[in-house]
């Protein structure tokens, strides 16, 4: 038995969904470019790492809102999944550094400035 279709519409290319697409993808190259930029001209540290952080969080957002569909939803929705997810990023920064804490001075490690570079020092009398 064989089907036959006859109802077959063409429907015409949606060039703003496209370019939509497409400007997604610029921004989120340019974005990468950047991250290249900083990673191969600043020297490792504190900064570095929040730039990092900070675009990769931009880049996330781009990629949940138009990829995920989540930019086109009632904002009550988008709420409902941001802020919890937030909350528990907040909650695990926090308890890392309080147990990284907790295990450093457990430990005896004191972190102090030496020449103008931080420097860990472990406190063998401990």
């Amino acid at each position: 038995m064989e089907q036959a279709t006859t109802n077959v519409q063409v429907i015409p290319v949606d060039k703003a969904k496209i370019w939509g697409i497409w400007k997604v993808a610029i921004i989120l190259a340019v974005i990468t470019a950047i991250e290249y930029l900083f990673a191969f001209t600043m020297e490792a540290g504190m900064l570095r790492t929040v730039i990092f952080i900070g675009l990769t969080i931009v880049k996330a957002f781009f990629i949940v809102s138009e990829f995920m569909h989540l930019g086109h939803e009632v904002k009550g929705l988008i709420y409902s999944i941001i802020l919890p997810m937030m909350f528990i990023i907040w909650l695990i920064v926090a308890l890392v550094n309080l147990e990284g804490g907790a295990i450093k001075e457990a430990r005896g490690i004191v972190d102090y400035e030496g020449n103008g570079a931080a420097v860990e020092h472990v406190d063998e009398g401990h």
